[in-house]
């Protein structure tokens, strides 16, 4: 679905964001995955060697533009071009407000909002030739709120402020903006949540369980695709009618 496509996935060396990238992979797309660390990029890429993936990684501070740019760069003297970002790079919070750090809340912000403007601020450029796509990762709970660590929550309400406007504003590129709200899935960040605010949670799940990586990855894969040429400036939620 993706043959001869080159995609960026931020975030991409573990959970959600690293089965995106074996799912891209799978359809033929060539990928680079970005992560914050070299050594959690050198492990993830090292594993995905070892499954017989040929796959490239980075790790930029996505909080600066230049080096972002500079990733791009490199993307670009690899493969020619780039078609595919996924902004999926992100942190959880779960800290009451009155026990919230000035240096928490600026993590949240750098990491979930201004990594996703300078990631997409950035890639336009090399997009606006030939169009291409923007994916961001939201949350349920950019619908619903949730009942601690209020950043969190509004990050992600700014991520889908951030999709529905450069949605509209590149459309004249034949640039697709959309985003995709997981609901409760099994990742790291999840199992790092207090078990009494999520076991409430999964009581609201119509369909009874947890959703999977590989669950959220294949709407990652059909937003890239060409099956979804006409959709844009769209939340798609993946969370199994959860709260609904």
């Amino acid at each position: 679905m993706l043959e001869g496509k080159v995609a960026i996935v931020t975030g991409g060396t573990r959970g959600i964001g690293y089965e995106i990238v074996k799912k891209f992979l799978n359809n033929k797309a060539k990928v680079v995955l970005f992560g914050s660390r070299e050594e959690s990029v050198k492990k993830a890429v090292s594993s995905l060697k070892e499954e017989g993936y040929d796959v490239f990684g980075l790790y930029p501070n996505l909080s600066s533009l230049d080096e972002v740019k500079n990733a791009y760069d490199e993307v670009i003297n690899k493969y020619g071009k780039i078609d595919i970002l996924v902004n999926n790079a992100g942190v959880s919070s779960a800290t009451p407000i009155e026990k919230y750090t000035e240096e928490e809340y600026e993590k949240i912000v750098d990491i979930n909002i201004k990594a996703v403007y300078n990631c997409s601020k950035v890639v336009v450029e090399y997009l606006k030739e030939n169009g291409g796509v923007i994916i961001n990762t939201s949350s349920m709970v950019s619908i619903y709120g949730q009942p601690s660590g209020v950043m969190y929550p509004a990050s992600k309400y700014a991520v889908n402020g951030i999709t529905k406007s450069l949605a509209r504003e590149l459309g004249k590129y034949n640039i697709r903006v959309n985003a995709v709200a997981p609901g409760i899935t099994e990742t790291d960040m999840v199992k790092n949540l207090p078990k009494e605010m999520i076991e409430p949670l999964i009581k609201t799940i119509p369909l009874g369980r947890i959703g999977k990586p590989e669950d959220v990855a294949n709407a990652f894969l059909f937003l890239a695709s060409d099956m979804a040429s006409y959709v844009t400036g769209e939340i798609l939620s993946v969370d199994g009618a959860a709260m609904n």
